[in-house]
């Protein structure tokens, strides 16, 4: 008996011992040059991929994948294998023939790419990306600090270890350690390393390491020309390619991200002046020695709404595109890839189905959101024409799947960032650029705003008389209402006060004459199909607020207005813009159309439906100034706290009315009670989906 347990304990031990030599360690392979093999290779601005023994070009198809659900942030890695593998093959039946990842992902990711390929004869190849901390990257630190360099080389041998299923990480703190064991390298064709480089962090780091403008490696180096930040990528590059040749005996296709704030062009001084451009990072300044066989491409994040560098050059006529339209997106990205003497990749580019904007593109009207469904599959569709016709290498949508926990950088100052991921916020141009949508509901949404009332009850009823009536609903996106008026004509004004907040509102509103029996927040105006809105009374106005400074030149809190102002606004959002300082548009005007994705005539940005007597409407919460409702949290007085802080509500006040209203429009309470951090949802293709499926299904007959 004891030599048995004697003879199990050192089972366990050289278990344990081979376990951490295998998963643990940096024990490298001892291999010939000869022995190295790489799938890939370029020639010229051309990648190549080996298939069935042959090498054949290879024009990356792609889609970015993000690693966000609804009810869960990015860092939960929350996605199943199960979910993977179903989105593998919506990806591989669109058409598209590799997936980019931009850091190193939960086992189940690596688990689902290696059951869906080890059978599939057309595998979907992967382009993995390497992460840099966005914290160090917005820090005192230059890129040659510790805390950057060596984190992200070691990242980097993670990342390797990773793919070829020899490794056990942590992925963040409280998390168990993931055993990555399957092999997935046969599919992953190349790294794309970093992110999207703060053009501060570029310039502080060629400023601060003078002398580093160099670097000779094994299979990388620089040109006399090269900076100290592009030496310093040189640096992780040829450290990684050595990582993966001497103990794998593999290598694979190299780029390092890149996006125009950083591009290596040259500019007059108008644009340096208006887009503060300080700082380049030129791959060409990175060359490769003959030991390095995997080949390199530029990669590029563009877009075409911005920055649009072009518009401010002197002679724009050159930049007509082949219909004879101004099209500044295709120029660049002609000038990207004559730039380059390798292939370049457009790894990220993408249209928002929002409903808030940030951006917009004055040329062809690719906006950074307010953007339909459908103008979404139109404009994926030209901007990838684009790509081609300035004769890139590959492109990679941007993304598979809308995000809700994202932030976008004229709307965060209106929410709790730390609740994002458990409501779909509309006026977010960041949460909606994905093919895949999550609607609220587990199967279906509590309502669809196409004229057809039967989905309201009477237990929906809030307000109602013999001629008016409203009813109420909400979900994890919209607060929804559906008004009732008795012989209702379009051409009518309906009106809806709604008072929320107890720190300010008004009885009166001056433009129209309309009293109310309690104080309102903000009037929702129905005024035919073009010209109906959403009001906010002044006090109550986040945007003079938050940039009363950038719009009208005042300091918001030196004359606040007064909480019982009379005076209601339209609700506006503001916009990047280089012409004038900042810009504003109407994000309260309301849209006319059928919201219902399952019908004909479908518009998304629909936000109103009229149907006989009826009106119906959903309203996204943060245009009522909702900061989270799964905790129905909103926005405090601005001028008590000089900016937003929240307050939680358990009602909201509602009322209907019509313009020869005379008496007080009286406002009825409706019950709220949030969803914490357990939203519903499910999924469904956007047109955009379909719309790249046809146009990739097309050029492969």
């Amino acid at each position: 008996m004891k030599k048995f347990i004697m003879m199990g304990l050192a089972c366990i031990i050289l278990y344990l011992i081979g376990d951490y030599l295998y998963y643990d360690t940096n024990l490298y392979s001892f291999r010939t040059e000869q022995e190295v093999t790489s799938q890939t290779k370029t020639i010229g601005k051309t990648i190549y991929l080996e298939q069935e023994g042959q090498f054949e070009p290879f024009e990356i198809k792609g889609v970015n994948m993000g690693v966000g659900i609804p009810g869960h942030y990015a860092t939960e890695y929350a996605i199943s294998k199960e979910t993977y593998m179903r989105w593998f093959k919506y990806i591989q039946e669109m058409g598209a023939n590799t997936i980019r990842v931009y850091t190193i992902l939960a086992d189940a990711f690596y688990e689902a790419v290696y059951e869906y390929n080890k059978e599939n004869e057309q595998p979907l190849y992967i382009l993995h990306g390497l992460w840099v901390n966005d914290y160090v990257q917005n820090s005192h630190k230059d890129a040659y600090d510790k805390d950057f360099l060596d984190v992200f080389i070691e990242d980097g041998k993670d990342l390797i270890d990773v793919i070829h299923g020899r490794k056990k990480l942590a992925l963040g703190s409280g998390r168990e350690n993931e055993r990555y064991k399957r092999d997935i390298s046969p599919w992953v064709i190349g790294y794309i390393l970093g992110v999207e480089w703060e053009d501060v962090t570029v310039a502080y780091t060629d400023h601060m390491q003078v002398e580093n403008n160099h670097y000779v490696g094994d299979y990388m180096y620089t040109t006399e020309d090269a900076t100290p930040f592009e030496a310093m990528l040189a640096q992780v590059g040829d450290t990684m390619i050595a990582y993966e040749t001497k103990r794998y005996g593999t290598q694979r296709l190299m780029a390092f991200s890149n996006w125009p704030t950083t591009d290596p062009l040259e500019y007059g001084e108008e644009v340096l002046k208006r887009f503060d451009k300080i700082a380049k990072v030129d791959v060409e300044h990175i060359q490769m020695t003959e030991a390095f066989r995997g080949g390199t491409f530029a990669s590029y994040h563009i877009y075409p709404y911005f920055p649009d560098y072009l518009k401010y050059e002197k002679d724009t006529t050159l930049y007509k595109d082949q219909t004879g339209q101004m099209n500044t997106y295709q120029a660049y990205l002609k000038k990207i890839n004559d730039h380059h003497t390798m292939p370049v990749i457009i790894s990220e580019f993408g249209i928002p189905t929002s409903r808030g904007m940030a951006s917009q593109d004055v040329n062809t009207g690719r906006n950074q959101g307010n953007m339909s469904e459908d103008d979404q599959a139109e404009a994926l569709v030209t901007c990838y024409e684009d790509i081609k016709a300035a004769g890139c290498a590959g492109s990679v949508v941007f993304i598979w799947q809308d995000e809700w926990f994202k932030r976008t950088w004229n709307t965060m100052h209106g929410v709790n960032l730390q609740h994002t991921a458990y409501w779909s916020d509309y006026q977010t141009n960041e949460q909606y650029f994905g093919l895949l949508s999550f609607d609220p509901g587990k199967e279906q949404s509590i309502c669809y705003v196409d004229g057809d009332i039967a989905e309201w009850s009477v237990a929906d009823r809030v307000f109602e008389t013999e001629d008016l009536a409203l009813s109420m609903k909400y979900d994890e996106k919209f607060i929804y209402l559906l008004a009732y008026k008795k012989g209702f004509k379009e051409d009518e004004k309906l009106y809806i006060p709604i008072d929320t907040t107890p720190q300010s509102g008004s009885r009166y509103e001056e433009r129209s004459g309309l009293k109310f029996d309690r104080a309102a927040d903000f009037v929702l105006e129905i005024d035919g199909r073009a010209n109906s809105r959403v009001w906010v009374q002044e006090r109550y106005e986040v945007l003079r607020a938050i940039y009363a400074e950038e719009t009208e030149g005042i300091n918001a809190y030196e004359t606040p207005p007064a909480p019982d102002s009379s005076v209601f606004k339209p609700i506006q959002l503001i916009l990047q813009n280089r012409d004038a300082q900042e810009v504003t548009y109407e994000t309260g005007l309301l849209t006319y159309g059928n919201a219902n994705p399952y019908e004909e005539g479908y518009n998304s940005l629909a936000d109103f439906c009229f149907s006989g007597d009826y009106v119906e409407i959903k309203l996204p919460w943060q245009l009522l100034n909702f900061s989270n409702p799964s905790k129905m949290m909103i926005h405090d007085d601005y001028y008590k706290h000089y900016g937003v802080e929240e307050i939680p509500i358990k009602k909201m006040y509602v009322g209907i009315g019509t313009a020869s209203q005379e008496t007080p429009i009286t406002l009825k309470a409706f019950n709220l009670k949030g969803w914490s951090n357990k939203p519903t949802y499910h999924e469904r293709l956007k047109p955009a989906y379909f719309a790249m499926q046809e146009l990739w299904r097309e050029e492969d007959e």
